[in-house]
């Protein structure tokens, strides 16, 4: 396992969207190990790969209660509203308060193909779709509440 560089704010890749995983070999294992130490060393609850410069839909997420390995993932039930207060590691030291759903369904494969279905509420919920949105190029700013600034 190796510490990825964290592409920060201002590069242009955050805005990308990422390609879908075709290939579940030891490459796709390597990248998903390295984003795990990442995140960890980063303090974060989540990390999207395009995070670290590459363009595939592969996302790590731990909220505390273990690791989730999330390849092609989609979001495919969605309740409720929270609004709560929101970082990334990919904008160091800022946060705002953010509206996203209080509860999501993810529907993703895991580093060997084989597809699963999460479920996530309140922080659990929020960091899924944190990343998820990654994959599309969109960051979390883009859910500011109206009249939100960034702190920090």
């Amino acid at each position: 396992m190796a510490l990825r560089n964290i592409v920060k704010l201002g590069d242009p890749i955050l805005y990308k969207k990422s390609r879908v995983v075709d290939k579940f070999d030891e490459k796709l294992a390597t990248l998903i190990d390295d984003m795990t130490e990442t995140m960890y060393n980063g303090n974060g609850v989540g990390l999207a790969a395009v995070q670290v410069g590459i363009l595939k839909r592969v996302i790590v997420i731990d909220v505390g209660d273990g690791l989730m390995e999330l390849v092609n993932p989609e979001i495919i039930f969605e309740e409720g509203e929270q609004i709560s207060q929101e970082g990334c590691l990919s904008l160091p030291n800022k946060w705002g308060n953010t509206k996203r759903p209080k509860k999501v369904q993810v529907k993703a494969q895991d580093r060997n193909g084989k597809w699963q279905i999460f479920t996530g509420e309140d922080l659990k919920a929020k960091a899924f779709c944190h990343e998820i949105d990654h994959l599309e190029g969109i960051l979390f700013t883009s859910h500011l509440v109206e009249g939100e600034t960034l702190h920090g």
